[in-house]
């Protein structure tokens, strides 16, 4: 594992240098958007809803919505003035009971090592929470943001728990669930189904069914030669992409206009290698890979019809 925070717990006079370790990682199974007929990965632009143009990273800044819709857009400046801290201390605010803490409100968790120096502090630190059956209440700044957590131990190691804010936990307000309509004889047998069904917890018992079937399926795919390998996309500078999308699209509205077909594939400027599949021969010759043009598609959608019309004007 690799250290993803430097700090110090510090309680009273007493200060324990640590590492900060992300203690848990998501395996859930993702999927990438790509092109069915080639396997080419689906890329997105920025564009804006309004003008349905293409918006460049720097010129994108922060909005706040507020409730009755309108937006408040917030600069660097606006953004410099936040409170905001760099601290590399985690302090202790208090030692609250175990069983005053929500499990609902904690988001994530991450592991304490001891540096060499804090290694006694921190096995003073772990033993006085453990014999106190109690938690440290702690605030802690993370991503240049002030977060609460709580200190506890799992297996002789100090685990680091952040937590939502109070009122981040919403309220069911759905009414509350009338409880006397429960009959003694069900309440009996609703006890006796429980104590059946009473054991302890084994981890080791569960696995993520989909995650192995959903891995057995494209290890079979694999195996049976059903992969698609598209090719890397030439590297080439944006604008020079931009501009050939942008003639592509201007000659297929031109011809649009005067009533003949579009051209489906660009003019091939140089011959395919032998050997070479002719697919991937299409896509050398015009520097760009087919989900830049499908992405490149999907925007002329968003864009008004005057700047097609525009397009098509100048084209010709």
């Amino acid at each position: 594992m690799r250290a993803i925070w430097k700090g110090a717990v510090s309680f009273g006079l007493v200060s324990v240098p640590v590492k900060l370790y992300s203690a848990t990682e998501n395996k859930d199974i993702s999927f990438r958007q790509v092109h069915a007929k080639d396997g080419g990965r689906i890329k997105y632009q920025r564009v804006c809803s309004l003008d349905g143009e293409e918006v460049a990273y720097a010129d994108i800044a922060k909005g706040y919505e507020t409730e009755d819709g309108e937006m408040v857009i917030l600069d660097d400046s606006d953004m410099a003035d936040l409170p905001a801290t760099s601290s590399r201390e985690i302090s202790v605010e208090k030692f609250v009971p175990s069983e005053q803490i929500d499990p609902m409100l904690f988001e994530k968790s991450y592991y304490l090592e001891p540096e060499k120096v804090g290694a006694k502090p921190y096995a003073l630190l772990r033993k006085a929470l453990e014999e106190s059956d109690r938690m440290a209440l702690v605030t802690v700044s993370l991503r240049n943001r002030m977060s609460l957590a709580v200190l506890r131990v799992r297996e002789d190691v100090i685990v680091m728990q952040t937590m939502m804010w109070p009122d981040e936990i919403r309220n069911p307000d759905f009414g509350a669930v009338d409880v006397e309509d429960a009959k003694p004889a069900e309440v009996k047998m609703a006890n006796m189904l429980v104590e059946t069904l009473a054991g302890d917890f084994d981890p080791d018992e569960f696995e993520d069914d989909y995650r192995e079937a959903v891995e057995a399926l494209v290890k079979a795919k694999i195996e049976g030669g059903e992969i698609k390998a598209a090719p890397t996309p030439a590297k080439t500078g944006g604008e020079v992409v931009d501009l050939l999308a942008a003639l592509q699209r201007s000659v297929d509205a031109a011809k649009t206009a005067r009533g003949e077909s579009s051209a489906e594939e660009p003019v091939q400027t140089s011959s395919p290698s032998k050997g070479t599949p002719r697919k991937t021969a299409k896509k050398t010759a015009t520097g760009a890979s087919a989900a830049p043009r499908a992405t490149k598609k999907a925007s002329v959608k968003k864009a008004p019809a005057k700047t097609a019309k525009k397009t098509a004007k100048k084209a010709s």
